[in-house]
């Protein structure tokens, strides 16, 4: 493994002559978004540039309107947008190179021109402290867990030690207290993923997004009751035929989509399938490896006419994963002091996971201010888990003869032991809800408004324990007293280290209200924006055996955002207020598998300061943005992390706090392609039954994350994507049994640097001829990938073995996956 600075270096340089290939290739770039006589985009609208009469450069708009287009510098270029029914506009330019122009033209169906739109870029979303994200990028974007999510975990704030997982925490929090909604609907994780290779797919098809919002604290009240964040996707509605398909080592996508001819109906599917082999065979452990990961979705709408449309979102996946692990060895410790962890397995996992989504929505306008939805939805999904896998472990230390025949084996045993893990959990569950919301504007003041209930079902069956033998004696369970097996005979019966054997038949009932309002206003001359809204949530358990406990919260939330009137473009943000978690089906249970229905409601007091200042360097758009934040953490529900697997003691009996700094400056590095630098600290303890202030197993204290967009001068259709990150070591390193307090060692830092090259053979900036096959598609491109491209060797948990002689305990460090490299495919119509 190279050491850090040799690997800080190479990053650098890579990052430094990836700026030198960024030259001024002699143009210039127009984008904006194209709109109709009712203010909504346009997808599919022509944009032709022509110097003279001959055309130098063509594209068409995306589904958010969305256009950009590089013209020759220094010319009089005129551009030509035109669209089926709706004329065309033309405008003139002549723009120095590397210089950027936003233009946003408006096409009417009975008039052949109206005039320039002027828009703010994204005023609405800076005020409320959204970062929007362009779908195209995480698309595009290098990661072993390609999507959405993976490029979360480039801004600050947002961190992921595992890239074989979709799953992320957001400052402080941990992986269940992150909102996700599409189309308006709360989407769920699965309820019994143990580690990274389980998980498959996330819930969000990235052929399907067409915008991306996320908040990461201080948010809205009309967003729904978690701790962390929002994550809010809203997939497109086609205005055209369109198609796509993507092809790689680690599986395949595909997506359709298309509209009547009245435009009244509006279809998109999208499939995919997953296969992390090339990504698991990369790992320590040499295994037969049979996942299968799929799933299909779709989004449909119909519009009866200009006030009344339906609309339907469907989801189904299956999950399989068939694990039989075979041997492994893992070299630890010095180069003074090696040391070997050899284990060969007996045994095999299989385990499912199936999920059904669907969601109807119904949306009404009987005027231009107000609309009215209603959304009647239902999740369900249908787990097992089923595992026996044997280990039986040597360890000792390996031979270091470089030139002898036996380098690297164990050859002086200290230790030898053996660990049975047994598991047959089920569990089935259904998710079903009904919401009502509203929205009434008011010359760009709004006020909104929800109701909502829901109903849960769970029924979970939990067998599982653990069996560990060291040198021939069966290890007792952790508190049980001491044992100093083989020098001390122990005489009690034998049972398992761990064991947890639960049956729970649950059923939660949920009320959740809100209600707010947003203005837009003047101090002087200073554009001010005022948000205040507060949520109710009413929650009842009840089930088989369980006695029946009814609470309720209020959460007051409230944001002043303030644009003063400068020639820097700047705007300041103070928003906060009181955040609860009521306890989903994960919090209610404790670790020995019980459910406890008066687990509390966690709570979070937020207060977020923001800054964003949009401005000019090297003559193309950059923006800066801060924030900075605190949260106080009453009725904490603890809990343990090992892998992906989260335990809660479901007793309410932590307080904690989180603070922090998040810095993201974002911008055109490279004319024409947009890359980010992110930073952020944070500091987050929990104090546990008054025994005093510890790490919590979130604390992440420093993150560096860079994606950075590229292309070769004298090959433009050649780019490449970098996307980097750095987060210091998180407090995991200890036995998941071990107490908090005895415990506080943190596994190493986590590095990684993913690479990704694309030869681009046609896109809407470089359409094909004509005549040609290639003209057919909106792009055609191949890519090669290198994951982990300087190889580190980072760890996600630490596997604990006892020295039978010495008595001690060795952290044996659980790899993630080395470098890999994969090739990609993609074309869209």
């Amino acid at each position: 493994m190279e050491n850090p600075p040799r690997s800080a270096l190479s990053i650098v340089f890579l990052f430094i002559a990836s700026l030198a290939l960024a030259q001024t290739t002699g143009t210039a770039r127009v984008t904006g978004v194209l709109l109709d006589e009712f203010d909504s985009p346009l997808e599919g609208v022509n944009v032709q540039a022509f110097v003279g009469e001959k055309r130098e450069a063509a594209t068409s708009s995306d589904g958010t309107g969305f256009y950009e287009i590089n013209i020759p510098a220094n010319r009089e270029v005129k551009l030509v947008f035109s669209y089926t029914g709706r004329g065309s506009v033309t405008q003139n330019f002549s723009l120095e190179a590397g210089s950027l122009r936003e233009f946003y033209p408006r096409l009417d169906l009975t008039a052949e021109q109206i005039g320039v739109v002027v828009l703010r870029n994204n005023t609405r979303a800076r005020a409320e402290g959204i970062i929007t994200i362009d779908p195209e990028d995480a698309r595009l974007l290098t990661g072993a867990s390609a999507g959405v999510e993976n490029l979360l975990k480039s801004l600050p704030g947002v961190s992921g030690n595992n890239e074989l997982s979709t799953a992320y925490s957001v400052r402080g929090g941990n992986y269940d207290e992150n909102l996700v909604y599409v189309n308006g609907v709360e989407v769920y994780r699965p309820f019994l993923v143990r580690s990274g290779q389980q998980e498959g797919l996330s819930f969000v098809n990235t052929d399907l997004v067409r915008k991306v919002s996320f908040s990461a604290g201080g948010w809205q009240a009309k967003y729904g009751d978690k701790l962390s964040s929002v994550l809010d996707i809203e997939y497109r509605q086609p205005t055209d035929f369109g198609a796509g398909v993507e092809i790689s080592g680690l599986g395949a996508s595909a997506f359709v989509e298309g509209n009547s001819k009245n435009d009244k109906f509006k279809a998109i599917l999208g499939l995919r399938y997953r296969d992390n082999s090339l990504l698991v065979n990369s790992t320590q452990v040499e295994s037969n490896y049979q996942p299968l990961f799929a799933d299909a979705q779709t989004f449909l709408n119909y519009q009866f006419n200009d006030q009344w449309a339906v609309s339907f979102l469907g989801n189904l996946s299956i999950n399989r994963y068939d694990f039989e692990p075979q041997r492994r060895q893992t070299n630890f410790g010095t180069l003074q002091e090696p040391i070997a962890l050899l284990i060969v397995y007996d045994g095999q996992e299989e385990d499912q996971y199936e999920t059904y989504f669907g969601a109807v929505r119904t949306s009404f306008q009987p005027t231009d201010d107000l609309e009215l939805d209603l959304t009647v939805s239902t999740y369900q999904t249908q787990e097992q888990e089923y595992y026996d896998i044997q280990a039986n472990y040597a360890l000792g230390q390996p031979n270091t003869d470089i030139g002898g025949d036996s380098l690297g084996d164990v050859e002086f045993t200290e230790g030898i032991g053996s660990q049975l893990e047994h598991g047959r959990n089920n569990l089935d569950a259904i998710i079903a809800s009904i919401k009502h919301t509203g929205t009434w504007d008011n010359d760009g003041d709004q006020l909104a408004w929800g109701i909502k209930y829901q109903r849960e079902d769970i029924r979970d069956r939990i067998r599982e324990y653990e069996v560990i033998d060291s040198a021939g004696f069966a290890i007792r369970p952790p508190g049980s007293g001491l044992n100093d097996q083989p020098y001390t005979p122990f005489d009690g019966p034998l049972v398992p280290f761990t064991s947890t054997r639960a049956d729970n038949d649950v059923q939660v009932d949920r009320i959740t209200a809100y209600a707010q309002y947003s203005l837009r206003t003047e101090w002087g001359s200073n554009d001010v924006w005022i948000n205040g809204g507060v949520r109710s949530h009413s929650w009842t358990v009840s089930g088989d055996g369980i006695q029946s406990t009814s609470q309720t919260v209020f959460s007051p939330r409230a944001s002043i955002a303030l644009q003063p009137d400068w020639e820097q473009d700047m705007i300041f943000r103070l928003s906060g207020g009181y955040y609860y978690q009521p306890p989903f089906y994960r919090e209610l249970r404790n670790q020995a598998g019980d459910v406890v229905p008066d687990v509390k409601a966690q709570q979070s007091i937020h207060a977020v300061l923001g800054h964003d200042w949009s401005f000019k360097m090297w003559n193309r758009p950059f923006k800066l943005s801060t924030e900075a934040y605190y949260k106080d953490l009453q009725d904490v529900n603890p809990y343990t992390i090992e892998n992906v697997r989260i335990r809660y003691q479901a007793d309410n009996s932590a307080v904690a706090y989180a603070y922090g700094l998040d810095m993201r400056l974002n911008g055109e590095f490279v004319p024409g392609t947009e890359s980010w630098v992110s930073f952020g600290y944070l500091k987050t303890e929990e104090n546990i039954n008054d025994r005093g202030f510890i790490a919590r197993p979130t604390d992440q204290r420093l993150k560096f994350a860079a994606v950075f967009q590229d292309y070769v001068p004298a090959i433009p259709k050649l780019q490449l994507n970098i996307n980097l990150v750095y987060n210091t070591g998180l407090p995991g390193g200890s036995p998941s049994y071990a107490d908090k307090y005895d415990f506080q060692s943190r596994l190493p830092d986590y590095r990684r640097v993913d690479a990704g090259f694309s030869y681009v053979f046609v896109d809407r900036v470089n359409p094909a001829k004509e005549g040609s096959w290639l003209a057919n598609f909106d792009r055609v491109a191949i890519g090669f990938e290198i994951f982990n491209l300087f190889d580190n060797q980072n760890s996600i948990t630490n596997t604990w073995v006892r020295d039978v002689y010495t008595q001690r305990q060795f952290a044996v460090p659980n790899f993630l996956t080395s470098r890999v490299f994969n090739l990609r495919l993609s074309a869209r119509l």
